[in-house]
């Protein structure tokens, strides 16, 4: 199974075209999929089954718009997914830095190729995936995890371990990048 598959993605649009469309392209690149045509219906997907990322658009019909829908879905859902804005309408820069104030995580812009779709898409869930669970770290990085956790310094770490502190600091490092902090 790939990545791909075991991610959801929302798609949001009032316009049942480009929800078709957007859904077809993500399906094909293997994603599981749900649509919503408002942001009432989109807020109630999300609460129910979280999706990994939220494709929205910033201009729905109704009385929730989609900057409304990011703030909601963002304050209510767990684990909370990543927003991608996009907008045919709403284009000008002030519009795309709005939309990233409001909470969205990427913006991109009516009409856009497939292919910038799926990257954006793929982008958002490789910056919310850790690189390596902590239950895939090797002995050696649990026990210098451990250390840190316990709250020792650099120096302390180092005698425990019985290495110079350049290696401690050095190890130290290197588990927090694998874990992506």
């Amino acid at each position: 199974m790939t990545e791909e598959r075991s991610r959801t993605v929302l798609v949001v649009d009032d316009d049942g075209a480009f929800r078709e469309i957007a859904t077809r392209i993500l399906q094909g690149a293997g994603y599981a999929t749900t649509e919503a045509a408002s942001g009432e219906e989109a807020v109630e997907l999300a609460r129910r089954q979280p999706p990994d990322v939220v494709v929205l658009d910033v201009r729905l019909h109704g009385p929730l718009s989609g900057h409304e829908v990011c703030r909601i879905i963002k304050r209510e859902v767990q684990p909370e997914p990543a927003v991608l804005f996009v907008s045919g309408a709403r284009t000008e820069s002030f519009d795309r830095v709005g939309g990233l104030l409001v909470g969205g995580d990427d913006y991109v812009v009516k009409p856009f190729a497939a292919d910038e779709l799926l990257a954006r898409v793929r982008a958002l869930i490789r910056r919310s995936t850790p690189t390596k669970p902590a239950s895939q770290l090797s002995t050696r990085e649990l026990e210098v995890l451990r250390l840190v956790k316990e709250g020792l310094s650099q120096a302390e770490i180092a005698q425990k371990l019985e290495v110079s502190p350049t290696t401690a600091r050095r190890q130290i490092e290197d588990v927090f990048a694998k874990l992506g902090v």
